[in-house]
């Protein structure tokens, strides 16, 4: 089997250490390693060390080599917390409300989330394809090499399907899609008065047969005002938990509904948002194995000023994500650099807590830390060549792409 080095880095940063998600102090430790090397051996990182250790195992003596003199090698981009499929941008509430038009105004003209309903239940197969083909493409030129995508714009069982299956189908081409399945975003136009029978059918019908036909890991709900109540969100995460899905939520992100409660309460994955978040909110995270995973480019797009209070959950000791929150309306973008940016300058996040949020703890989110996140003996080969020297470079220098190099499990991919 063939093996690959990656040598003469500048910075290679590891990730390297416990096993649960990092906190506090531990947030900040990226296992830097200067003047490092990494060593793979099929699709898997066989060492990742000092150029020296490395470079004089037997593996390394005759591999291919990539240089990477003067990059930072770290592991790729666990982007968490997307909407990957959607049909057509939503350029109609940019524009409305750049004017100052307010969410009700721009639903009442036929944007808002049910325009991307409508988008995706009318556009064939093929043409869902393609805009995700180009999302996905354009993230790995961004160094994400997971991604979590959600189905959620389709709301009716066929739309639901054709979204779900076309993750199916794309994963790994090129990077892997962690699959959720978001049936209670808002109601759909067949029951916009009537939430609590969408709930009821979406709890009887769909949540069995997703899992059933393992379409998807997690559930997700969107517990906000407009959207779903707290008593129709536990409705939704009772039964998906009980199908076998683990869970997942959009909590306290304009409003303080008591969601991140109930998701730490039923053991979610990740409670995602938290702009509105409290202190009893923090509290509940620091004592939970629950990822408090913050989307800083929604806050950024809608030009609100309240970011999640990343400062106030590490200080607290909740494990904290990042993610793009990719979507056609309130964060339509691929970039994880980008997030990373903005979770430093408005968030007060330092660069080595917002590298570690968007890998290890990116991966944690998606309860695959076991094999992706870092960089260590066993785990995947997925990993980024930096064409920058040093690790703080990297949301330092905002809007632009870093990322000279892309390998999944071993190949290269951009």
């Amino acid at each position: 089997m063939k093996h690959i080095l990656v040598r003469r880095a500048s910075q290679v940063l590891t990730l390297r250490g416990s096993a649960g998600p990092r906190r506090g102090a531990a947030l900040r430790d990226l296992g830097i390693v200067e003047q490092g090397a990494v060593l793979i051996r099929g699709d898997a990182v066989v060492a990742a060390g000092s150029a020296r250790e490395v470079e004089a195992l037997s593996g390394a003596r005759q591999a291919d080599e990539i240089d990477a003199r003067g990059c930072v090698v770290m592991p790729g981009f666990v982007d968490s917390h997307t909407h990957l499929a959607y049909g057509t941008p939503r350029l109609l509430d940019y524009e409305m409300r750049l004017a100052g038009a307010a969410y009700e105004e721009i639903a009442a003209a036929g944007g808002g989330i049910l325009s991307s309903v409508r988008a995706v239940r009318s556009l064939p197969a093929s043409a869902l394809e393609a805009q995700v083909r180009a999302a996905l493409e354009a993230m790995v030129r961004h160094g994400t090499t997971t991604a979590e995508a959600k189905s959620g714009y389709g709301l009716d069982e066929a739309a639901e399907y054709k979204t779900l299956e076309l993750y199916a189908r794309l994963d790994g081409q090129p990077l892997r899609i962690v699959p959720t399945y978001l049936g209670a975003h808002v109601p759909p136009p067949e029951y916009r008065d009537a939430p609590d029978a969408y709930i009821e059918w979406t709890c009887a019908h769909m949540l069995p047969a997703v899992s059933a036909r393992k379409l998807a890991r997690f559930a997700d709900v969107y517990c906000d005002a407009g959207a779903f109540s707290l008593a129709q969100s536990r409705q939704y995460l009772e039964r998906a938990r009980a199908v076998g899905l683990r869970l997942k939520m959009h909590a306290e992100q304009f409003t303080r509904t008591g969601a991140a409660l109930l998701g730490v309460e039923l053991g979610a994955a990740s409670v995602d948002h938290l702009d509105c978040a409290g202190e009893q909110e923090l509290r509940a995270l620091a004592g939970s194995q629950t990822i408090a995973t913050l989307l800083p480019g929604a806050v950024f797009h809608l030009g609100l000023t309240r970011y999640p209070p990343a400062r106030a959950l590490i200080g607290a000791g909740a494990a904290v994500a990042l993610a793009t929150d990719f979507n056609p309306g309130t964060s339509p973008t691929y970039s994880m650099q980008m997030a990373l940016s903005l979770a430093c300058a408005q968030m007060r996040m330092t660069p080595a807590e917002a590298i570690a949020a968007a890998t290890i703890n990116g991966a944690h989110a998606l309860g695959c830390a076991d094999r992706l996140g870092s960089l260590e003996p066993g785990k995947q080969a997925d990993l980024i060549v930096l064409n920058v020297s040093d690790y703080r470079e990297l949301p330092y220098y905002f809007g632009g792409n870093n990322v000279r190099q892309t390998m999944k499990g071993g190949q290269i991919v951009q």
